[in-house]
């Protein structure tokens, strides 16, 4: 998941950015993330659980989450948020927990922060019985391709050049009197499905879901998909 480096410095803006109620995307995508998810089992994990909104949820809907997640402040922040839940400071690609423990593995928006992708969807795997899922949300590829860009009359989509060129994501976002910095890697599809390919997870369904509103910020969204959101299967 995402790496000490990576957002122990943007901790606290992060918590600020993720618990204001409508903010960000999150609010506008995640039932179309939880309509992937299989039922609750006996146990979920979620790697890069950040300050926790996503393994809170998971628990409203029956799971028994454990979060895993590098950055120690968004740690302590998911564990004064949910006292009774648990959280756990570590690397995606190394999980201090045993191997099949769990039938779920879910990764909202980490993979494409992590330090080693690969070794995470690995690790994802590692950590599934046979027959559990790995569920996971990352920035679409298409939307790493470029930018919207206002003209004359409306807003355009423009493309970068090179796609098969991973590059490294840096970006400043200010909203609503908020700002964050979120740091990370451009993946291809290709990128992602061989890594999940290797891992020996088999795809059983993709979404390019759009935003659950039709103004306002991300009105833009249902014209260029902003998330791709994948399920697939540890094989028994």
């Amino acid at each position: 998941m995402s790496g000490v480096t990576e957002w122990e410095p943007e901790a606290e803006n992060w918590v600020r950015w993720a618990r204001q109620p409508g903010h960000d995307a999150y609010w506008y995508y995640r039932d179309a993330f939880f309509d992937l998810i299989p039922p609750a089992g006996e146990r979920t994990i979620e790697l890069g659980c950040g300050e926790g909104r996503v393994a809170r949820d998971l628990f409203e809907r029956g799971h028994r989450v454990v979060g895993v997640e590098p950055a120690p402040t968004l740690v302590r922040h998911a564990r004064d948020a949910d006292a009774s839940g648990s959280y756990v400071v570590a690397d995606g690609a190394a999980v201090p927990c045993t191997k099949g423990a769990f039938d779920l593995v879910v990764a909202y928006n980490s993979l494409q922060v992590v330090a080693d992708m690969q070794g995470t969807v690995k690790e994802a795997a590692r950590l599934l019985r046979p027959g559990g899922h790995f569920c996971a949300t990352v920035s679409h590829p298409a939307m790493d391709l470029g930018r919207f860009v206002q003209g004359k009359s409306e807003m355009s989509f423009t493309i970068r050049p090179a796609y098969f060129e991973r590059r490294r994501v840096d970006d400043t976002l200010e909203m609503n009197g908020l700002e964050v910095t979120c740091r990370g890697w451009t993946y291809t599809f290709e990128d992602y499905f061989v890594a999940f390919e290797r891992a020996g997870l088999v795809v059983e369904t993709m979404r390019e879901p759009r935003p659950s509103t039709t103004s306002g910020t991300f009105e833009r969204w249902q014209t260029v998909p902003l998330f791709l959101m994948v399920r697939a299967l540890k094989p028994r």
